[in-house]
């Protein structure tokens, strides 16, 4: 080899020699590898705390994000936040004594920048009956400024913080029995901003999921109390996103355009299950695995989130409708609460996904439905007036009847029929009865079309039944006479 081949040859060892050393310094470190915390770089830098600008850090109640971060430079960020306890709802008819920071389930979302140091004072209602404090996993410290923040009735503890990691972090309360202050609601969510903050997009949403345990069972209505034994357990009655069955639907569901790009921060307050998070009819783009501060999935439909723990996930809208965030541990979803509403305007593409093209029934033989069988429910009586009748049957229609039958009774083209000026509703109420009792199957009209689809018999307790018959009989367009427990009883025979 002459020289010039030689000189060649020591060249390209030299460039696989850095490769080499580059791709170890981007991998998993080695024991070759000095390997330096990434907070470091902060921890160890020499900003002069008391030279940063100050700024006060402001409150917004769930679903709702604080703006992105625009600023390239630390701040020292002012938060006052007051603990509250405070009767409000868990779900229709049903009420809870809730322990909140700030006053809604979860706490408001806080969103700082990596670098910044932060002056937390936590205050505590005079009203109050308990002693609070708050742990905030974004702090390196003592109890993550829960020792720090230990306040009694009627008392404000401030303490400080430098945010050393970018993530996405719950905060929730620390005092003893911390299961149970947890479990009454006091959790909440704080991003940490990267130094060059996240990624654009045209939405951010705010949602945290939390496990509740009450002495009545889901749905029993009146002021429930806090059940030791059924959260030592881990059988939560109630799987709810931001605080209360219903807290994301209706009008208070979410909302985006056709063709934007939407970003959740989710969290899982706990205080015992995991969450199975996912949106059905949407696939996340990007998801930043257990809220850490880069994209480690892309493409996802269902990602874990620990008790304690978070996720922040990205998708384009590219189609509309209604989508459903869930826990798909599906039964917490269906069946608990844990159930919210991503509304999208926008025009159909059918390109993407055409809706239903055609309709026709398939009955093969030797298939019987068979009907669905639960115990009967002993709830209180309701009582023969319309007005009560109207009352619980609403909540009972919420629970059972909405998916198929929709919030405005007009029902799902071709798949279940309206109750908004019925014909069939409103013909027999005996009928009427029946069919909620025992559900039904076969080929009906309503309104001059023919629906053949299935209604399982949903179990419900006579009292109920005669409720939501009086509801339906009586919502949507529909006008007629109260349903009585005693015309339930005949039309069983």
């Amino acid at each position: 080899m002459n020289s010039g081949g030689r000189l060649l040859s020591f060249l390209v060892l030299g460039m696989m020699a850095l490769s080499c050393t580059k791709k170890s310094d981007v991998s998993e470190p080695t024991s070759k590898d000095k390997w330096k915390a990434s907070s470091a770089e902060i921890a160890e830098d020499n900003e002069n705390l008391d030279k940063l600008p100050e700024e006060e850090h402001k409150l917004l109640p769930p679903p709702q994000v604080p703006s992105p971060i625009t600023r390239k430079n630390p701040a020292r960020v002012k938060i006052k936040m007051e603990i509250r306890e405070q009767v409000g709802v868990l779900a229709d008819g049903v009420k809870y004594t809730f322990w909140t920071f700030g006053g809604t389930v979860p706490g408001p979302m806080l969103r700082i920048r990596a670098g910044d140091y932060v002056d937390f004072t936590l205050s505590n209602h005079p009203d109050n009956k308990l002693p609070h404090n708050i742990d905030l996993h974004a702090v390196t410290g003592a109890g993550g400024g829960a020792e720090g923040s230990f306040t009694a009735p009627g008392h404000s503890s401030t303490f400080s913080f430098r945010a050393l990691n970018p993530g996405l972090y719950i905060y929730h309360c620390a005092t003893a029995p911390v299961g149970m202050h947890i479990a009454n609601g006091m959790y909440g969510l704080i991003l940490v901003e990267p130094k060059d903050g996240l990624p654009k997009v045209d939405k951010e949403y705010y949602v945290v999921q939390g496990d509740f345990y009450t002495k009545g069972n889901f749905g029993e209505r009146g002021l429930q109390a806090f059940d030791m034994e059924k959260a030592l357990k881990e059988q939560p009655d109630y799987v709810v996103f931001n605080g209360a069955v219903g807290a994301l639907s209706g009008s208070s569901s979410l909302v985006a355009n056709l063709g934007q790009t939407v970003r959740i921060f989710f969290g899982n307050g706990g205080p015992n299950l995991s969450s199975s998070f996912h949106l059905i009819g949407e696939i996340f783009d990007h998801v930043y695995q257990e809220g850490g501060s880069r994209i480690t999935q892309k493409n996802v439909q269902t990602t874990m989130v620990p008790a304690g723990g978070s996720a922040i996930v990205d998708f384009r809208i590219d189609t509309p409708g209604n989508f459903i965030l869930v826990d798909h541990a599906i039964f917490r979803a269906f069946n608990k609460g844990a159930l919210g509403m991503l509304k999208v305007e926008g025009d159909h593409n059918t390109k993407i996904y055409t809706g239903k093209t055609k309709d026709a029934v398939y009955l093969p033989e030797g298939q019987n439905m068979i009907p669905i069988s639960q115990e009967q429910k002993k709830d209180p009586p309701t009582g023969d007036t319309l007005e009560a009748r109207m009352r619980t049957g609403e909540i009972v229609y919420k629970q059972n009847c909405l998916a198929c039958h929709q919030a405005n009774g007009e029902g799902v083209p071709n798949a279940f029929p309206p109750l908004a000026k019925s014909d069939f509703l409103m013909a027999d109420k005996a009928r009427a009865i029946r069919v909620v009792k025992n559900g039904l199957e076969g080929a009906i009209t309503v309104n001059g079309k023919t629906y053949n689809s299935v209604m399982p018999a949903l179990g419900l307790s006579d009292d109920d039944i005669a409720s939501v018959v009086t509801y339906v009989r009586n919502s949507f367009g529909n006008k007629s006479d109260v349903v009585t427990l005693d015309e339930v009883k005949r039309a069983k025979k």
